[in-house]
């Protein structure tokens, strides 16, 4: 579905980093969300990020993945716990999501424009 147009100066509020999965965990009574924490660099730290790909990845398979995320998102609830960020994917309709890997000599934090 198409989206709405957006000024560039909307697009300039995203804040899109490079940042490495170093722990994954199922989320206890779901079956949909992992519990990630990622490290973002010197600015964020390792943040938390919950991601609705359960049934997709194998936690064990995403440790160490260089991924795109958006981190300057408001944090917000999800089963209990708090999301402080957004792992950004291919999504191809009636298709397993792709993640979006970035070169591993990619250092954390990079800003992605």
């Amino acid at each position: 579905m198409k989206k709405p147009l957006i000024e560039f100066s909307d697009f300039l509020k995203l804040d899109a980093r490079a940042g490495e999965i170093k722990t994954a965990d199922l989320v206890e009574n779901s079956s949909k969300l992992l519990e990630l924490t990622l490290d973002l660099g010197e600015e964020y730290g390792e943040v938390t990020i919950l991601s609705g790909i359960a049934k997709y990845f194998s936690p064990e398979t995403l440790i160490g993945k260089k991924v795109p995320v958006i981190a300057n998102l408001v944090p917000k609830p999800m089963a209990g716990k708090i999301s402080n960020g957004f792992i950004l994917m291919v999504d191809l309709p009636g298709h397993i999501p792709l993640l979006i890997e970035l070169p591993p000599s990619t250092p954390n934090g990079s800003i992605l424009c």
